[in-house]
């Protein structure tokens, strides 16, 4: 059941354009569609298709996209804190009522975790499509025929923005910009359409906060609402304004990986996949060619792009070749997903029993290096979900501390990095409930790592060349690697 889950998330991840009368006409793969997307990666197959509307866009299914249906595409938009508390609406047509949120508290109840509440919920009048990004949900109601991940696209694309805007995406934050919020919820969605989602566009049309700037508007009556058109906008380059001017020219871009793996009791590999993004960063005066080419992209499965991306240049060369946004921006997303590429950085060893009308049991896991090139392996954590019967655990740990939550059950082992020559371990006694049965299942080990300047897939980029501009940039490239969800079970 596992295999097939993790096979169906996948598969969703190649796939652009869903119909959504189409799912919920087919009872079963809806069902399906939200079980894979929410166990045990939801987040990890949401993010995949972020920064995808414009290649969406560029596919066969265009024309769908183009149509009445998405021209209504969101009706309203609610922001929902993990306490249950909507705290933030917006509606693009007539009012809709919040109690149309029901229908997504009662599947946020089913699910045993926030990142399990399926994204797309069912109503009699209406569909719910939702992400979960930050500790908030983002809730569009959806009253036509649209397809689902255009819509979590544009989700991601507001979050982003939010992000961008404020410093961090948060409750806090976006009550405290709640004017410049619904000045941005303006732009980026006209009348239910998709319109100006490029975070260096927005900024013109709508200015950053400041505390000047504040002080000012509440002085002067005035708002962040920019006075001219942004040039991008007039332009076949909209995600790039014109006459970019700076002292220091610079490109650097930022290649992230993620493991996602299962690892069972002998150590074996069961499932792995990493997912991995570039992100840049590029400061450049005027209109620079930027072309980046890479000494393995065969690696890559399931590419996701920018729409700055030339689509036939990378199909026919394998060769990323664009005219950039200014600023920060994510280039690609991309999958490996072939198993014997996917290397597994660390092991565990780890002994947890319970003896039959006891009282304490016994514990001990050890971690130590696997494949890791020579990088150092470091901000590693390892947390356990004990079971229910689990009074308290008295442990000692050779290296990091750890701390155990009587309430939640859950233990959490600080470990820090890893020197091969004394390997950390954690073990100890653990405390039960007097009288009650022998727990059924151990639990899983759910691990955190990070290793700096290594891209665990071996991806490594050649060079970046620039065209149409005199002047040599500054340019850099940094590689990390990190821990998505690894889980050992016993």
């Amino acid at each position: 059941m596992l295999s097939l889950k993790w096979r169906l998330s996948s598969q969703l991840r190649s796939s652009c354009i869903f119909n959504l009368s189409n799912i919920v006409d087919r009872g079963g793969v809806f069902e399906a569609v939200n079980q894979a997307i929410s166990w045990p990666l939801q987040l990890r197959v949401l993010a995949a298709f972020s920064a995808s509307s414009a290649s969406v866009c560029r596919g066969p299914g265009v024309e769908s996209l183009t149509g009445t249906g998405v021209g209504k595409m969101i009706h309203s938009l609610f922001l929902i804190n993990c306490s249950g508390d909507i705290f933030l609406e917006k509606h693009w047509k007539s009012v809709v009522s919040q109690s149309v949120c029901d229908y997504f508290f009662e599947a946020q109840e089913k699910a045993a975790d926030v990142e399990n509440v399926p994204p797309v919920i069912s109503t009699p009048h209406h569909y719910l499509i939702s992400i979960y990004r930050d500790k908030l949900f983002f809730v569009s109601v959806i009253q036509t025929e649209v397809p689902p991940l255009f819509v979590i696209e544009f989700l991601h694309r507001v979050a982003d923005t939010f992000q961008d805007y404020f410093g961090e995406c948060s409750e806090a934050a976006i009550k405290d910009n709640v004017v410049i919020v619904y000045e941005l919820l303006e732009e980026m969605l006209d009348n239910g359409f998709p319109l100006a989602t490029e975070s260096n566009i927005l900024k013109e049309l709508i200015k950053p906060p400041t505390i000047l700037r504040s002080v000012v508007n509440s002085i002067t009556g005035s708002s962040n609402v920019g006075d001219t058109l942004p040039t991008g906008q007039l332009s076949n380059i909209p995600w790039r304004r014109a006459g970019v001017k700076y002292t220091n020219n610079e490109a650097y871009f930022d290649v992230i990986e993620e493991i996602d793996a299962i690892i069972d009791k002998s150590g074996s590999t069961v499932f792995a996949e990493i997912q991995g993004v570039i992100d840049a960063c590029i400061k450049l005066s005027g209109m620079p060619d930027l072309s980046l080419s890479f000494m393995n992209p065969r690696l890559l499965d399931d590419v996701s792009f920018h729409p700055c991306i030339r689509f036939k240049r990378w199909e026919s060369e394998r060769v990323l070749s664009f005219i950039p946004p200014d600023g920060n921006f994510r280039l690609i997303s991309y999958r490996v997903s072939s198993q014997n590429l996917v290397a597994i950085p660390v092991y565990v060893k780890h002994s947890i029993s319970f003896k039959e009308n006891s009282s304490c049991g016994r514990f001990d896991i050890t971690i130590g290096p696997k494949q890791n090139m020579g990088k150092t392996i470091e901000g590693i954590t390892v947390t356990v979900h004990m079971p229910k019967v689990v009074l308290n655990m008295n442990l000692t740990p050779t290296q990091g501390s750890y701390t155990f939550d009587p309430v939640t059950k859950v233990l959490t082992w600080d470990v820090g990095k890893i020197t091969p020559q004394k390997l950390p371990s954690l073990k100890g006694l653990v405390n039960l409930q007097s009288g009650a049965p022998k727990p059924e299942e151990n639990p899983s080990l759910n691990i955190q790592f990070k290793i700096q300047q290594l891209a665990i897939s071996g991806l490594k980029v050649n060079r970046l060349d620039m065209y149409g501009e005199k002047y040599k940039p500054f340019k850099g490239v940094k590689y990390v690697t990190k821990a998505g969800k690894f889980q050992v079970y016993y």
